[in-house]
């Protein structure tokens, strides 16, 4: 599959004229995730059960008919310090390793009624404090590109992981410049 070949438009109409699923962007998601993650490090947390179980609704709604926004049914990365409702959200800290929020942050919220995939959270710099993306408490994230290099900013899990292209887009956020 060439779907990240693909412009939005393009993917947002092969899946209104049924030539390809949500769980076709998903499965595509996982793959380039295990063939790229030991080198990149995007990830901090991946919700891969959620994520399959949203995609096969997503294809019963797709299949009732009827337009959708241009984010549907596309897998995204969302940065470790926006909170999502029961998935982990650790701010790339040890200390919050455990913490699992009750409440949704309202991009979430936005995303989740436009009916995107969220495939994980992002690796960051620890509370989104750095520039490096080398400073989470978890891992480093590295450039796909060239993976002696980082990929900058705290929101370097989220530059990374498009790039490697995991996912069709992710959510960063600009704390001190990122």
């Amino acid at each position: 599959m060439a779907a990240f070949d693909m412009r939005l438009q393009d993917l947002h109409n092969q899946l209104n004229n049924k030539q390809l699923t949500v769980t076709d962007l998903v499965d595509e998601s996982y793959r380039r995730i295990a063939e790229t993650e030991p080198k990149v490090r995007a990830f901090i947390t991946l919700d891969e059960e959620n994520a399959r179980k949203q995609a096969a609704e997503l294809d019963k709604t797709l299949q009732a008919g009827g337009d959708r926004g241009l984010l549907f049914g596309l897998p995204a990365g969302i940065k470790d310090n926006i909170v999502t409702e029961g998935l982990l959200t650790t701010c790339a800290s040890q200390f919050l390793r455990n913490y699992n929020p009750i409440f949704d942050a309202t991009v979430t919220k936005k995303l989740k009624a436009a009916q995107s995939v969220t495939i994980g959270k992002l690796n960051m710099d620890e509370f989104a404090m750095g520039g490096s993306n080398e400073n989470s408490g978890f891992h480093p994230s590295y450039n796909p590109w060239n993976t002696e290099r980082v990929p900058g900013g705290s929101s370097g899990g989220s530059a990374a992981t498009v790039a490697a292209r995991q996912v069709y887009f992710a959510l960063g956020s600009d704390t001190g410049g990122s």
